[in-house]
């Protein structure tokens, strides 16, 4: 018996010329495309301040209280928002202005009319491609637990 790849799973995935995120617009992708399209960096994931007069967002290396920092993945993906009210379940709706999301986040680059970065897993096939191209968060954070006055953990490597 052959295993079925994920591509022939999704519809989207299967398609023989262009991959499904030039092809499939965001609000018609199946969940398993939508989800394949993050790449684990758990950029997302990290504390942020606003200026809420420029919207310009300020990142922290300071981890959502959810994220295993060994994995970059979350403890409670399913019931993450519940868990952790802040949280955002990303939606189409949500990348009408993308501008709080990282620059390199898949989701932002498509909403913006940009295609996928070459490191990305669903380009390389690997999915440690991230880290090795040092778009990962995991080494880089800190536990929300463990972090002092967030102005102390401003970042500039997003």
């Amino acid at each position: 018996m052959v295993k079925s790849s994920h591509a022939d799973d999704c519809p989207e995935m299967s398609r023989k010329h262009a991959p499904f995120w030039k092809t499939t617009p965001l609000d018609r992708l199946s969940s398993k495309a939508w989800e394949s399209l993050c790449d684990g960096c758990a950029k997302c994931c990290l504390e942020k301040i606003e200026d809420e007069e420029t919207r310009e967002i300020y990142p922290t290396n300071i981890a959502c209280n959810l994220l295993d920092i060994q994995t970059c993945r979350c403890t409670h993906y399913r019931t993450r928002s519940i868990r952790e009210p802040s949280c955002v379940t990303l939606t189409p709706e949500h990348l009408l202005d993308p501008y709080w999301l990282p620059t390199t986040c898949a989701y932002r680059l498509l909403a913006e009319g940009k295609d996928l970065p070459a490191w990305h897993p669903l380009i390389t096939g690997d999915p440690l491609s991230v880290e090795r191209a040092g778009h990962s968060v995991r080494g880089r954070v800190v536990p929300a637990s463990e972090a002092d006055d967030w102005e102390y953990h401003l970042v500039d490597w997003l």
